[in-house]
């Protein structure tokens, strides 16, 4: 399971610099509860936010498609998953 969540996070990129979300650390840690099939992911994009207001609502549109990128190769890698982003 650990070798297919690296891969995951090495497939999925930021649009703007190209780089992967493993690469860029906004994701800190997964918790697998095996009992209800669930998997929760634990995101940090709040410390990568900029600083200009208007560029807050750019990045809060890269963010959310950051989000479903890595929700849709998660749910591919493990269908049988119930994927929630934390």
């Amino acid at each position: 399971m650990a070798r297919k969540i690296e891969d995951v996070l090495g497939r999925v990129k930021d649009p703007e610099s190209g780089l992967s979300i493993s690469r860029l650390g906004v994701v800190e840690r997964f918790r697998y509860n095996a009992e209800k099939k669930e998997l929760y992911v634990f995101t940090d994009f709040a410390s990568h936010q900029p600083s200009c207001m208007t560029c807050v609502g750019i990045a809060s549109v890269v963010i959310k498609g950051i989000q479903r990128e890595l929700r849709k190769e998660l749910e591919a890698e493990f269908p049988e998953l119930d994927v929630q982003l934390v």
